[in-house]
């Protein structure tokens, strides 16, 4: 069954209003793998306030798959097809209908996990390597070590790291973070801080592949443009601006 609980944190900032009428779900989720994947755990922790992050509501559910877990995964998240049959099925997980904004590392993955819903997608990982570029791994864990004071206790905690809900703790944790070192007014402005972290700098691939996008040539870029139609979206907005 779903668990529900609230949760006490340390406020980081007092308690301001921003007028947000929708909540975030700081949201991850594990699958049956890469190929075309099937949900079969989802977790999130509900917050409102963007000052303190206070967790309102905490919840976590397996779900049982249409199709068979790949092994690769299986060694990640170490979930038996055996201990899904019970779960309700993948099909039916929906998002509470007061979501404004899904927060996540890498969150794209999980959102088109669950069906691609008509939410706006914060994303950690994006936001961390525009913060951060000096760190050479940008990987949730990478980022909690570095952040840490105490690096052997955090060696213990991610020994769950590849638990829904132990990643989407792990997740709030960087996110305030990046709270901090960007001081958005609302969640609205954090999302359009993620937008312009996740446009990138640098040509990722091809005969120009590292070169800064703002130095490509002309011809390149309008060749890009016309003859990739399944060029990343914020690709194509770097390549366009």
């Amino acid at each position: 069954m779903p668990i529900a609980e609230h949760i006490i944190t340390l406020q980081f900032f007092s308690r301001i209003d921003d007028g947000a009428s929708m909540r975030a779900l700081i949201f991850d989720t594990e699958t049956t793998g890469r190929v075309e994947p099937d949900l079969i755990e989802a977790a999130w922790l509900a917050v409102s306030d963007l000052k303190t992050l206070e967790v309102e509501e905490q919840f976590v559910q397996r779900y049982r798959p249409d199709k068979p877990i790949e092994m690769g995964a299986m060694a990640v998240h170490h979930i038996l097809e055996e201990e899904l049959l019970d779960c309700p099925s993948a099909r039916t997980f929906t998002l509470p209908e007061d979501t404004g904004y899904l927060v996540g590392h890498s969150i794209d993955y999980d959102w088109g996990v669950i069906g691609k819903p008509d939410v706006k997608r914060i994303c950690t990982y994006a936001m961390t390597r525009k913060l951060w570029p000096e760190v050479d791994s940008h990987s949730q864990s990478a980022l909690m070590f570095h952040f840490s004071k105490d690096r052997k206790k955090t060696r213990d905690n991610l020994k769950n790291a590849h638990s829904a809900l132990a990643d989407v703790k792990f997740c709030r944790i960087l996110l305030n973070k990046v709270i901090l070192a960007v001081r958005p007014s609302s969640w609205e402005d954090l999302w359009e801080f993620s937008e312009r972290a996740r446009i990138p700098e640098t040509m990722p691939f091809g005969k120009h592949k590292g070169v800064k996008i703002i130095d490509l040539p002309d011809d390149y870029r309008k060749w890009a443009l016309n003859n990739l139609t399944d060029m990343d979206f914020y690709l194509r907005k770097a390549l366009e601006s």
